[in-house]
């Protein structure tokens, strides 16, 4: 799928008309997971810096590899895309497209990346599968069409999927999982703050086919 890099805003660019726009806000990021395999970052837009909630905030993983930027640069990359996903939330620098320039060069990367399987075999035929597959989520997120739901559709999306994380007055709260002595798995989201201050935990109910849910929530 071809595109123009020069048609899709950077994320300083955005940046850029964020502080023209809110001189007195600001951009406040936060890193929500670290392993050994990925980090995931929130970003949050204030208009002041004294505001109690951000109005637009995103979030954005970035996979640590064995090459590539992402060899070295994994957690900075994954914060400059969650910049650009709360901007890309907040309409700011979206007029020409809503991704940033950075977010189309991954797709570009990823569609320039080599064939490796022998032509001819069953493992081309999953390759080529598995690439138009991605050909198309690219397309639908680029320029995106109404979809129809029935209501089996929206239960079995919104059971597929963990909860999403939760936000206190201290921010983000930490993801908690496991299995208790009983044997039973628990999952549910904790206060960041020390003992004597923490917010009430937030934790999950799971269902009889094993999706977590939290009562009230999204």
């Amino acid at each position: 799928m071809a595109f123009n890099l020069d048609d899709y805003t950077t994320v300083q660019e955005r940046s850029n008309i964020f502080w023209e726009r809110y001189p007195d806000g600001a951009i406040r990021t936060e890193l929500v997971e670290a392993s050994n395999t990925r980090f995931i970052v929130v970003c949050k837009l204030f208009k002041t810096t004294t505001d109690p909630q951000p109005f637009a905030m995103g979030h954005a993983q970035e996979v640590i590899s064995d090459r590539g930027v992402n060899r070295d640069f994994a957690l900075e990359n994954a914060e400059t895309s969650s910049r650009g996903v709360a901007f890309k939330c907040a309409n700011i620098g979206t007029e020409k497209n809503a991704p940033s320039r950075e977010e189309m060069e991954k797709v570009k990367r990823l569609e320039n990346k080599p064939v490796y399987s022998v032509p001819n075999t069953r493992s081309r035929a999953v390759e080529t599968a598995l690439r138009s597959s991605f050909n198309d989520e690219v397309k639908a997120a680029i320029d995106p069409q109404p979809v129809a739901w029935s209501i089996g559709d929206v239960v079995d999306q919104i059971g597929s999927n963990k909860p999403q994380p939760q936000e206190c007055k201290h921010g983000s709260m930490i993801l908690k999982e496991g299995t208790a002595k009983t044997g039973k798995p628990y999952l549910g989201y904790v206060c960041s703050a020390a003992k004597p201050d923490q917010c009430d935990a937030v934790w999950a109910k799971i269902t009889a086919n094993g999706n977590w849910f939290i009562e009230g929530g999204e």
